[in-house]
């Protein structure tokens, strides 16, 4: 007699070898007693309708952590998407749950939580004046946490406004006033901001590292605090430029610690992976300081 297939989860994405996923998940997995294998699969998007085929026939499958650039891509694969999925259209987990007719692949996003108990771990409850740099799938995970933690408005700063449509848009249907400025010469509205969510890749921010370090230091003693999404290399010029005007710069990697928190929750069931313990050994994994030492 055979005994049920292991249970399977991956992380998904182009390219995959820089991913943190696997050892955050594997450290929790370890902690709670799981046994759980979680890999990681190289897919453009022209690859993705197939291993959905192939996660829908295989047994064992319980979730898909998906990074870009198949968040967008992977909507139309799902069979519904769920809360803050639904009102985004824009996915970073899949859950496969088990239907009456067979699997039953559904769409969230945890992206948001992370931004959120990122901010809030940093003793960052309410924001008032945000801006968050770039318009793309991140972002608009970025306007639903800064919602979340009480903002009335954001400004982004985004290289082409034509293109910034999709993220306005989800912000003002959140109730939230909208401002648009070039990321050249956006350097000065930084210094505004008392929370900045950079959601661009890796070295992007290069050219407004620059720009805010020629500016002078902060003097109003103000607490501004910024998500650097982008966390290799690490620090980002950005963030060190953020730094050297007296700011708190958040770890990009903090944000990727606690949406795997959520995923894991929704791939097990455990609510227990919310535990000080488990965030514990997951930012040992990944070289994250301990948020409760």
């Amino acid at each position: 007699m055979t005994g049920s297939p292991r249970r399977r989860a991956a992380v998904l994405g182009h390219p995959i070898g820089h991913s943190k996923s696997p050892a955050l998940h594997g450290a929790a997995y370890a902690v709670l007693g799981i046994d759980m294998e979680y890999g990681s699969f190289d897919l453009t998007e022209a690859q993705l309708p197939a291993f959905a085929s192939r996660v829908r026939s295989e047994p064992g499958w319980r979730g898909l952590s998906v990074t870009m650039p198949l968040k967008a891509a992977f909507v139309p694969l799902v069979d519904r998407l769920d809360g803050l999925a639904a009102e985004l259209g824009v996915l970073n987990t899949v859950v496969v749950e088990d239907g009456p007719s067979g699997p039953v692949l559904v769409g969230h996003n945890t992206d948001v939580a992370g931004i959120v108990e990122s901010f809030r771990h940093a003793g960052l409850q309410r924001v008032q004046c945000p801006v968050v740099v770039g318009a793309g799938n991140t972002a608009l995970a970025a306007v639903a946490a800064l919602a979340q933690l009480g903002a009335t408005g954001v400004e982004f700063l985004v290289r082409d406004p034509a293109r910034a449509g999709e993220a306005a848009g989800l912000a003002q249907r959140l109730g939230l006033a909208v401002s648009l400025a070039p990321i050249m010469g956006g350097a000065r509205r930084l210094t505004a901001a008392d929370a900045v969510v950079s959601t661009l890749p890796p070295r992007a921010a290069d050219p407004l590292a620059a720009e805010l370090g020629s500016l002078p230091a902060a003097s109003d003693g103000g607490d501004r605090v910024l998500l650097d999404v982008a966390y290799d290399p690490w620090p980002s010029r950005l963030g060190d430029a953020w730094t050297d005007r007296g700011g708190r710069v958040l770890h990009g990697l903090e944000m990727l610690v606690y949406q795997a928190v959520e995923q894991i929750v929704l791939f097990t069931g455990r609510e227990d992976a919310r535990e000080p313990r488990v965030i514990d050994v997951m930012c040992d994994s990944v070289g994250v300081p301990r948020r409760t030492a």
